[in-house]
């Protein structure tokens, strides 16, 4: 099979997908704090923060099967070794975050007691509540959703440094429409 020049478009739409998702996630987590404790826009930015982070887990397994099924396009001119391996490092971070992040939300929901849900639909526990598990948790997420931040701008700025300096097709071939 040839080397394809463009990601399917499948990738690419789950791709741009996950970034509006992950943008919500942050915006409910850092917009929540402007409304009172236990107030509807609190809850329902809660609620959303929930949602749009499990969602985010369940795209997660078609993201890896269409990446995994087919060859990644070629990058014209191509990269130098160091650039590649910090590339697939960038990536394996990124998924890690994705993976972890959510299942992260999910068993500190769990740990706290609380209600947790998916769009309104009750999502089932992962552990019995566990206030020093909830607290080790909380920090590990947090800690988490810092990392999240320097991950997804080091994506960015490698997509830019790609395309501005090194004027490759790395950011085209993610691009819908480009060529």
């Amino acid at each position: 099979m040839p080397q394809p020049s463009r990601y399917p478009r499948a990738l690419m739409a789950l791709h741009w997908l996950t970034l509006l998702l992950l943008v919500a996630v942050y915006c409910m987590m850092e917009l929540r704090g402007s409304f009172p404790r236990g107030s509807e826009p609190r809850e329902l930015m809660k609620m959303l923060h929930y949602s749009f982070g499990l969602t985010v887990l369940l795209l997660l397994l078609p993201r890896l099967v269409l990446r995994l099924r087919r060859p990644l396009p070629v990058i014209t001119p191509p990269p130098s070794t160091a650039l590649r391996l910090s590339a697939a490092a960038g990536h394996v971070a990124l998924y890690l975050f994705m993976l972890g992040m959510p299942l992260g939300g999910w068993l500190l929901m769990s740990a706290e007691g609380g209600a947790i849900s998916f769009y309104g639909l009750a999502v089932p526990p992962l552990v019995a509540p566990d206030k020093a598990l909830a607290h080790l948790v909380d920090d590990l997420h947090e800690t988490g959703a810092t990392v999240g931040y320097f991950l997804v701008g080091l994506h960015a700025a490698a997509a830019l440094y790609h395309h501005l300096v090194r004027r490759d097709d790395t950011l085209r071939r993610m691009l819908p429409g480009a060529r």
